[in-house]
């Protein structure tokens, strides 16, 4: 092989550059290479083990977990972002704290402050035996005391206190009568009340006629009389309600004395167990004053509420326990997925019940949010779900940030006025949490939100291929172990293994490497196993990934087929055979969701002399993207260093993707547009069996491209539908050879030699390929060897520059009109 450097490039004749060997289409994996028989012969990854190519997340994940400082939160980094909750969970295991305790958390009633439920901690598993041992005490308490208000002596010390107040009432009557009987002066008890009356003689009452026989001084004196005793009794009747009302104050004082020594007997044993915990102990004291303060809720019998509709029965909510977080005393930290990140969801919700038509609600309605519930431990978000849902985002900075969640309802956020009445104590949480995005989502937040920065320090960065070698090899068959035991499928032997490998190649688009894409794998698996049993197999091979792979490119490959029938009923014009000048097949790639092929299209060059350059016709309609337009560009600066840099570049040529209706991107169609305008200003034609992809920069070297597999695939699909001569072929890039994982068929037809790929790392080698003309190098003064198609070329170049300068106004404007004189 020869080659000279030429322009800074170097450069290799055509003549020397053959087609690549069928090694060089697809990596094989050697099933003979891996160290088992099946995957039920292994194991899968380890919690103490680092998993397949994620070092570096590991590295950010022991940090992140480690670290006690504030804002020390992660955010899992990649874009298969479904796949990335398994290794997290993987991480999570292995770096988890051991040093946080785990608490219970319980909200209870303010008997000072209702709206305000108190929140009692703790340790993991105690809250249940404080909710029991409350429930308990109120069972006893509706019990014990009803029994202990119907004893002997309490009865009797309550009928003393009535008798009490009895004999008191009865013995201001009796003085009042005794007096006004000495003043001879009755007192009578009528349906009315009472009534004072002259007395006789005999002790009777005087009647009318009795009264008026005495004297006038003395029924003067009687009236005056009556009248002071008048008002005497009524001062002594307006005592009796105080009276009752002291009676009924001894009475509650009776009862509360009562009630206090028989609660005192049974809430002792749990005052002693909880007396570490000075919150527990203010509660049972409270909740002591308060049953002895409302000891008639528990006289009032279930009879007595179901005799009595009128009665509304006593309720006993206020004395219930919320437990609102609980564990048990074994469990580890915990591991918290939030697959609907919601403000309610996160901070937790105050539910409401329908009482009489009316919602309301209390401190047993509070349910606990993902952030309470992973506290201690660790909780994962989307963070896409989390941005796209109404102030979670804020929630969760601002719990962050105070280390404690403050419930409240989504109406308050909005400034709505809300039916809610409570105000919960705020619960602290001790919680890493693990967003999980893509690298758009993180660097738009570390742009614009400022708090994001300082709430998640630690970047874990997925890796999300890793290369391909015996030994990562064996580590993704342990990766597939993990997934076949959580799915609960059949084994897969050796030679399924290996062909799983080169699917995880062939997706990654890279034959030195394996995708980590555990989605499209774990989809393989569980399809391949279906059609193991479909087989009545026991163990997976590598027929039944085959016949899985298939399944899948057939249920996503209508539009291709539709797209290909196009071309092949030439309502798509494509040509696989002979020669055109300005013309010639590029090669595009179309993404369909997890599906994509490739497309040929036909694209064509026209050249004249002018002074407009050349246009892209994509970018005139705003059809080209702005990557396209570049490479176009490109083309213009390539053609005036290398061919004219003496003299103007006098030329109108125009590129158009023929038949193409929507927007085109990318600029791996460039060398492709270069190879038409150059066999356009040449004059000399290019072979239609022929397709090419690759970008160009200025110096000519033909860049990678993404999509080479489906590109080739693509054009030899319709070659094969008409019938393949031996003489069509794609051209690729030289860097794209590492990138190659073709189907079956298209290296079968290689290797046959009735298919052929090139790989090209410059224009000059490209053009000889697809004209069969030499391209010919510029000697020191830039003058290319005669019957070349450079030389022809820069002979047509140099003529439209000529011809630009030295026609006059009047016969530039005839050129004008004619511009086909020039290219004949």
């Amino acid at each position: 092989m020869t080659s000279r450097e030429t322009e800074g490039d170097l450069y290799t004749s055509s003549e020397y550059l053959q087609p690549l060997a069928t090694s060089a289409l697809y990596n094989v994996c050697d099933p003979k290479r891996l160290e088992f028989d099946s995957t039920e012969t292994l194991t899968e990854l380890g919690i103490n083990e680092q998993g397949l190519g994620q070092q570096r997340a590991s590295e950010a994940f022991e940090v992140g977990l480690n670290i006690k400082s504030e804002g020390y939160n992660l955010y899992a980094m990649g874009t298969n972002i479904a796949s990335r909750h398994a290794q997290i969970r993987h991480l999570i295991k292995r770096y988890a704290r051991k040093d946080v305790p785990l608490l219970d958390w319980c909200y209870v009633h303010n008997f000072s402050q209702a709206k305000n439920p108190i929140a009692l901690s703790f340790p993991a598993g105690g809250g249940r035996p404080f909710k029991s041992d409350i429930h308990q005490l109120i069972e006893d308490l509706r019990t014990t005391i009803p029994s202990t208000f119907e004893s002997k002596g309490y009865q009797v010390q309550r009928q003393l206190l009535e008798q009490e107040y009895q004999e008191r009432q009865s013995e201001a009557m009796a003085n009042i009568r005794k007096e006004a009987s000495e003043e001879n002066i009755v007192l009578l008890t009528t349906p009315t009340g009472f009534v004072f009356a002259p007395q006789g003689k005999d002790g009777e009452r005087l009647n009318a006629k009795e009264f008026d026989a005495l004297p006038e001084k003395e029924q003067k004196h009687l009236e005056e009389t009556i009248k002071a005793f008048q008002q005497r009794l009524k001062e002594v009747i307006a005592q009796f309600p105080l009276w009752l009302k002291e009676m009924i104050q001894k009475v509650k004082a009776l009862d509360q004395e009562l009630t206090s020594s028989v609660i005192e007997k049974m809430i002792r044993e749990l005052k002693q167990r909880y007396q570490d915990m000075p919150k527990v102990s203010a509660y049972l004291a409270s909740l002591s004053a308060d049953v002895v303060e409302n000891v008639n809720d528990f006289l009032v019998s279930p009879e007595e509420v179901a005799a009595n509709p009128m009665v509304e029965p006593p309720n006993f909510t206020r004395y219930e326990v919320n437990l609102f977080i609980q564990h048990n005393d074994a469990e580890t930290a915990p591991i918290v997925y939030d697959d609907n990140p919601t403000q309610p969801n996160l901070l937790g919700a105050i539910e409401h019940q329908v009482h009489y038509g009316a919602l309301t609600t209390n401190f047993t309605l509070l349910q606990p949010g993902s952030l309470h519930l992973s506290s201690g431990g660790y909780l994962i978000v989307d963070v896409e779900k989390l941005l796209t849902k109404p102030f979670a985002w804020e929630a969760m900075k601002r719990a962050l940030s105070a280390r404690q969640v403050r419930m409240e309802p989504l109406e308050k956020s909005y400034g709505f006025a809300g039916t809610t009445l409570l105000e919960p104590e705020p619960i602290p949480v001790d919680v890493k949490v693990i967003l999980v995005g893509d690298y758009r989502i993180y660097y738009l937040l570390s742009q614009y939100d400022p708090e994001f920065r300082h709430l998640f320090r630690v970047i874990a960065d997925f890796e999300e291929r890793v290369t391909r070698s015996d030994e990562n090899h064996l580590l993704f068959a342990r990766m597939l172990v993990s997934m076949i035991n959580a799915e609960k499928l059949l084994h897969f032997d050796k030679t399924a293994v290996a062909r799983v490998v080169e699917y995880a190649s062939r997706i990654e688009g890279d034959n030195q490497r394996m995708s980590l894409d555990r989605d499209a794998i774990r989809n393989l698996l569980i399809e391949a196993d279906y059609q193991a049993h479909k087989d009545k197999l026991s163990i997976v091979g590598s027929e039944q990934v085959e016949e899985a792979i298939a399944h899948q490119i057939h249920r996503h490959d209508r539009i291709r087929d539709r797209s290909y029938e196009q071309i092949l009923r030439q309502t798509v014009l494509v040509d696989t055979d002979g020669k055109k000048v300005g013309q010639i097949n590029g090669l595009a790639v179309y993404a369909l969701n997890d599906f994509s092929f490739g497309r040929p299209s036909r694209i064509t060059a026209l050249v004249r002399m002018g002074s407009a350059g050349v246009v892209d016709i994509e970018r005139k309609v705003e059809l080209g993207g702005p990557t396209h337009s570049k490479g176009v560009l490109i083309l213009s600066n390539f053609l005036a260093t290398r061919y004219t840099k003496d003299i103007p570049l006098s030329l109108s040529a125009s590129l158009v993707f023929e038949q193409s209706y929507g927007g085109v991107d990318g600029d791996s169609a460039s060398s492709t547009e270069l190879y038409a305008l150059l066999s356009a200003l040449a004059e000399v034609p290019i072979k239609q069996s022929l397709a090419v992809t690759g970008s160009v920069n200025q110096l000519g070297q033909v860049q990678a491209i993404g999509g080479a597999n489906e590109k080739i695939e693509g054009f030899f699909d319709i070659c094969n539908e008409r019938g393949l001569t031996g003489e069509q072929g794609v051209l690729i890039p030289s860097a794209n050879i590492k990138h190659l994982m073709l189907r079956k068929d298209v290296i079968q037809a290689v290797e046959q030699k009735k298919f052929h790929i090139y790989a090209v790392s410059h224009i000059d080698q490209g053009i000889e390929i697809l004209t069969g003309m030499k391209a010919g190098q510029a000697d020191p003064y830039g003058v290319f060897p005669k019957e070349t198609l450079n030389a022809k070329v820069a002979a047509k170049l140099a003529r439209f520059a000529k011809l630009q300068n030295t026609k006059g106004p009047e016969e530039k404007q005839k050129w004008k009109v004619m511009p086909d004189k020039i290219s004949q």
